[in-house]
């Protein structure tokens, strides 16, 4: 069912100087911050030959990760995201077989403009999981 593995997310206080740092003292190549409104963070990618480290901060006092970063003020890993070809058949195998959605259950448009959907970390071993609907296009 799952993909490649698409991102691994870190909460951080400070976007700007977590970008900074990495493009200074890592060379990586990293994207312009972006605000999600409907998930309320700002976040940006570093870019990496075989996946990417998103690098989120909370939009507001009232996002999600505004609680991570109380109870972890330095950051962390916040969760890991892998590619899946359709969201919905997922979702429905995985609820299928006791896995809980977060949130409605309906997918919403995540960073990179595609569907996601998030699943409950205490069925997945104390972590967080994205799934990120990604068309696989058929090689001719």
């Amino acid at each position: 069912m799952i993909g490649k593995l698409n991102h691994v997310a870190i909460v951080v206080p400070d976007l700007t100087i977590s970008r900074e740092r990495y493009m200074t003292l890592l060379g990586a190549d990293v994207s312009l911050p972006v605000d999600l409104h409907e998930h309320g963070v700002t976040v940006c990618f570093v870019q990496l030959p075989n996946s990417k480290v998103e690098l989120m901060t909370p939009l507001g006092s009232s996002s999600p990760v505004a609680t991570f970063l109380d109870r972890n003020p330095s950051g962390g890993m916040h969760h890991v995201c892998y590619e899946v070809e359709d969201i919905r058949t997922a979702r429905d195998a995985l609820v299928a077989g006791g896995a809980r959605v977060l949130g409605t259950g309906e997918p919403k448009i995540g960073a990179h403009g595609l569907p996601v959907l998030f699943l409950h970390p205490k069925d997945f071993d104390g972590t967080l999981i994205e799934l990120e609907e990604v068309k696989q296009i058929a090689s001719s």
